[in-house]
């Protein structure tokens, strides 16, 4: 917990009367590679803050092809938020992509009950979710305007180190693209 403290300290200031109601709503999971935090039509109630590891979301397209949605490093947060928002099932499903660690968090009995009692929190989290809507509609604008090395570029920029723990058919379905062409444009970018 003290990792999402430190996470937290760093936006706003953090009193312990903060910290114990947060150690209230909130645990600790460490996660082997492969397991599912979300799964295809279950109710949502969480969200997830990786501490270590990385974590994934996808979804799968009519015709069964898979494509990852996003990537959730050390100090990033996870669910699926269409899910939680909307009152919905999940039509993502998240899973753990190297052995991990996380908090999770209840959103119903535990965030909504900590903005109540302490609107800094409410704040933060809207900046958070601010700079989430920034973070997808540059991922849209990336795939409209961008070339797929440069959008690959712009990737690697927003995800460092992902290539450590990704394997190269997540990457390809974040990116819109196959196997083949990411193992292509790299070729490319070393070349250069």
């Amino acid at each position: 917990m003290d990792q999402l403290f430190e996470y937290i300290s760093k936006r706003i200031d953090l009193s312990n009367e903060v910290k114990e109601f947060t150690r209230s709503i909130s645990s600790s999971r460490k996660l082997l590679k492969g397991d599912i935090l979300i799964s295809e039509n279950q109710l949502v109630n969480k969200t997830y803050f990786v501490l270590d590891g990385c974590l994934r979301s996808y979804v799968f397209d009519s015709s069964g092809k898979e494509h990852t949605l996003q990537f959730a490093l050390k100090n990033d947060w996870i669910s699926d938020y269409i899910a939680i928002f909307n009152k919905e099932k999940s039509i993502q499903t998240v899973e753990c992509i190297v052995d991990s660690h996380i908090v999770e968090t209840s959103v119903i009995e535990g965030i909504e009950n900590i903005f109540l009692k302490f609107p800094q929190i409410e704040s933060m989290h809207r900046k958070n979710l601010e700079r989430h809507v920034v973070s997808l509609q540059k991922r849209i604008l990336n795939q409209l305007q961008l070339n797929s090395s440069e959008n690959y570029i712009q990737f690697l920029k927003q995800y460092p180190g992902i290539e450590n723990y990704a394997l190269n058919y997540h990457i390809a379905s974040y990116l819109g693209i196959t196997t083949q062409s990411l193992s292509r444009i790299r070729k490319g970018i070393l070349k250069k």
